[in-house]
């Protein structure tokens, strides 16, 4: 073990502790940002879908109404061609008969011209909602690029911070005794990066904030060695200590 007494030892781990406390939280705040910006992708990704599906339902009018106008072609050039040859009826009978049928293409002629302005009503109603979904689409994009080239500067940001924290880590545990080192990075391990806590109070620990026993109070007093709360197993300090 080194000549450093155990108080100066724990002040040091105490010194290491605010380094890996930032690099922790930093390393989370990482993998928080591309989830938050994958959300906000889908979310602008959704409103293109809608824009999408509305764009098809246009299209879906569009033909329907083409087809109508090419029936409504159909009907028109039956009643032509009917009306044509009523010149060439020889009798009462036929040429009512011709007459009636003649009616009831134009009847068929009424109905498909009354769905055919229904579907200008019809695309009238899907290109005002194609525009407000266009608007919709184009805010959400300029929110995702925006959202997405903060983001990306913000991880350049931590990125750069962690290292300058790598760097000032190595220079932390110099002078700590490997087996103080062992147990404090083992602890950190499976502690959320909270490896050493101070007493809070009197008595609780600053971690759990479970009591402490009057005789660990005493023995973290003694800094003869690294005492660890009985309930969430993380060293122990007294912050009047130094």
């Amino acid at each position: 073990m080194t000549d450093i007494s155990v108080k100066d030892q724990i002040k040091k781990i105490v010194e290491l502790q605010k380094i890996d406390g930032e690099i922790h939280n930093l390393k989370i705040e990482l993998k928080e940002k591309p989830v938050l910006l994958a959300q906000m992708k889908e979310g602008f990704e959704f409103s293109k879908g809608v824009l999408t599906e509305v764009e098809e339902k246009l299209k879906a009018v569009q033909v329907t109404r083409k087809e109508r106008e090419l029936e409504l072609k159909s009907k028109e050039d039956e009643i032509a061609k009917s009306n044509a040859q009523l010149s060439q009826i020889k009798t009462n009978k036929e040429y009512t008969a011709k007459i009636s049928e003649i009616e009831h293409i134009k009847a068929d002629k009424s109905v498909i011209e009354e769905k055919i302005l229904i579907s200008y009503d019809e695309s009238d109603v899907v290109n005002a909602q194609i525009e407000e979904e266009k608007v919709k689409v184009g805010e959400e994009e300029k929110n995702y690029l925006a959202k997405k080239k903060q983001t990306e500067g913000d991880i350049k940001v931590i990125e750069g911070r962690i290292k300058v924290l790598d760097s000032q880590r190595k220079n932390a545990t110099e002078g700590i005794d490997p087996s103080f080192l062992n147990r404090y990075e083992r602890i950190l391990k499976h502690k959320d990066g909270i490896a050493i806590v101070p007493i809070q109070g009197e008595d609780s620990c600053g971690g759990c904030f479970m009591n402490v026993t009057p005789q660990k109070i005493n023995e973290i007093k003694m800094s003869q060695e690294l005492v660890e709360c009985e309930i969430c197993s993380r060293i122990l300090y007294l912050e009047g200590d130094f």
